[in-house]
């Protein structure tokens, strides 16, 4: 029995409401034939993909005059604006830009208590022998543009850990969160997740990025978790990208995009909400399966 595969990927491209967005097939994991190209666009000439991913093809919604693939277009865009080190107002935290004479005591006695310093395994700097050394550093870079730090401060006021915004291309709408430095006195809280969560909605809203990435050392696994956990999405690994302390970096690659935040904020908001947690403040429903859940129920994702 023969099929007219154009015909199925019209259906399916009618079910989507796409002209001619092609990520219903997206994770399928197989190729699709020129000829099969050809069929669902239109074009009747080969667009030289043979055997192309179709993850590849997902991405790209039109076809020009030659039928070659092309991006959609991005409707008005202007560019996004620069982040402003101002402060984040949460109800579990504040994350406020980085000081050396506000914040660098309170982090070095934080850190302090990780005492065999694992934070810093895969990170480009510390451990720092003692609090000058430390303040030293919180000085140098609490000054820069990019990468522009920021202190994160629990509901006690003081000042636990570390993140950042770095990679600011508001020409391309990308931005990237990273030098992300927990204590054990933030880590697995709520205000550790919430930090994140003002951070990319930040981003996002306020400032117009249509990307947000995270990036890590690909043998850290903490970090590659957590990147789950937020509803990043892995999008690969480049191979010997750093030598980090005298040792190669493969960095592992992950983003959400502007129509991924649209999912992800509900979610965050849900897990945030004073009704998910009881009386001793655990949890009731797992930000992970609510992540999980939100993008893979979108047929863009």
């Amino acid at each position: 029995m023969s099929v007219d595969i154009g015909h199925v990927f019209a259906v399916l491209l009618s079910v989507v409401g796409a002209k001619p967005l092609i990520r219903p097939w997206v994770g399928l994991g197989r190729s699709l034939p020129d000829w099969a190209v050809s069929s669902a666009t239109g074009c009747s000439k080969s667009i030289g993909y043979r055997g192309a991913h179709l993850s590849i093809l997902a991405s790209m919604s039109e076809f020009n005059h030659l039928c070659q693939p092309v991006g959609y277009p991005v409707v008005s865009w202007a560019g996004s604006r620069r982040p402003r080190s101002a402060p984040l107002e949460g109800r579990w935290c504040q994350v406020v830009p980085l000081d050396a004479n506000l914040h660098g005591a309170d982090l070095y006695s934080a850190y302090a208590l990780d005492l065999d310093d694992g934070r810093w395994t895969y990170l480009p700097y510390g451990p720092f022998a003692n609090l000058e050394e430390y303040r030293a550093w919180v000085d140098d870079v609490a000054h820069r543009d990019d990468p522009m730090f920021f202190a994160i401060i629990n509901s006690s006021g003081k000042a636990v850990g570390v993140a950042s915004y770095q990679h600011i291309e508001p020409l391309n709408g990308s931005i990237e969160v990273g030098h992300i430095s927990f204590s054990t006195l933030l880590q697995a809280t709520t205000a550790a997740t919430e930090a994140m969560y003002l951070m990319m909605r930040n981003a996002f809203e306020e400032l117009g990025y249509r990307r947000y990435e995270w990036k890590c050392d690909s043998l850290n696994k903490p970090s590659r978790l957590a990147a789950e956990r937020l509803g990043f999405s892995y999008e690969g690994t480049f191979r010997q990208m750093r030598v980090v302390k005298g040792r190669n970096r493969d960095t592992a690659w992950y983003s959400i995009t502007d129509r991924d935040w649209s999912l992800l904020k509900p979610v965050f908001e849900q897990w945030l909400a004073a009704s998910n947690f009881d009386a001793g403040g655990r949890q009731r429903l797992a930000l992970s399966g609510l992540t999980k859940a939100a993008l893979t129920s979108s047929p863009t994702n």
